[in-house]
């Protein structure tokens, strides 16, 4: 279950659907994932040359799909996020000492851990496909994403990590980064903006434990998993997951900009 926020996505799952066997390459930004650390901007892309494009160290041949400009690829790995003081630094700081405060493991420790190091280039597959967006569906278009190749992308959302992050083995993370899209350039909207976005996976007892009688209560209804879906949420789950989920935006809230 997910639901979408400009400043935050929060999504929820269940535990019992997923696996770890995928190791994660990233910077983690806790003591117990610890430090970020920024690419610096004049090693972040050259000017693509007739057949490649070089950036963040790699080369990535072009094809027919290959649309990224030399403007776009110029704001690539600034990381504002990280610039200690910068506006962007600061919301993300705010978003994590509540997180790392409120929310916390049976030994006490965080139990969110933050990602802000992830790199902008991404698969198709991470940025679409692991999502389960559709092969046709209009936001792989060419005129909305910044593609490198038909195989690369600079990633649209920070989504596009969670996949790789839930199959590492991690059940609560928030996952920030710059990301992509060819925008129209008016008083709302640019190509390059920030995403902030929190996941937390549920066993069934982390989820019905408080609930009187709720040993008899389910995650999910019958039915069988597919390699493209999980079983229905029971209503039970969904009200539950609903309920938290309104909670933690609103304590955040709260906290940003306060009671009033």
């Amino acid at each position: 279950m997910a639901m979408l926020w400009k400043f935050m996505r929060v999504a929820k799952y269940s535990k019992t659907a997923l696996s770890s066997k995928v190791k994660v390459r990233g910077i983690p930004t806790h003591s117990r994932h610890s430090s970020s650390k920024s690419v610096p901007s004049d090693f972040a892309a050259s000017a693509p040359c007739s057949n490649t494009v070089e950036l963040l160290g790699k080369s990535y041949p072009q094809d027919d799909y290959s649309n990224v400009t030399e403007k776009i690829l110029s704001k690539v790995g600034k990381n504002l996020h990280n610039r200690k003081h910068h506006p962007l630094w600061l919301i993300k700081e705010q978003v994590k000492e509540h997180f790392y405060k409120h929310y916390l493991g049976r030994r006490g420790t965080p139990l969110f851990s933050v990602y802000d190091g992830l790199s902008p280039v991404v698969t198709v597959q991470q940025n679409f496909d692991s999502l389960l967006i559709p092969q046709n569906h209009a936001s792989r278009r060419k005129e909305d994403n910044y593609y490198l190749n038909r195989d690369h992308m600079l990633r649209a959302h920070t989504s596009a990590h969670q996949w790789d992050l839930i199959h590492s083995g991690l059940d609560a993370f928030l996952a920030v980064g710059d990301v992509y899209r060819r925008d129209t350039i008016d008083n709302t909207h640019y190509p390059v903006f920030h995403q902030m976005e929190g996941v937390r996976l549920f066993s069934c007892h982390e989820l019905f434990s408080s609930i009187k009688d709720g040993e008899g209560l389910q995650l999910f209804e019958q039915g069988h998993r597919t390699a493209h879906k999980q079983e229905c949420h029971t209503m039970e789950a969904v009200r539950l997951v609903e309920f938290n989920l309104k909670q933690v935006l609103t304590k955040l809230m709260t906290h940003i900009f306060g009671d009033g």
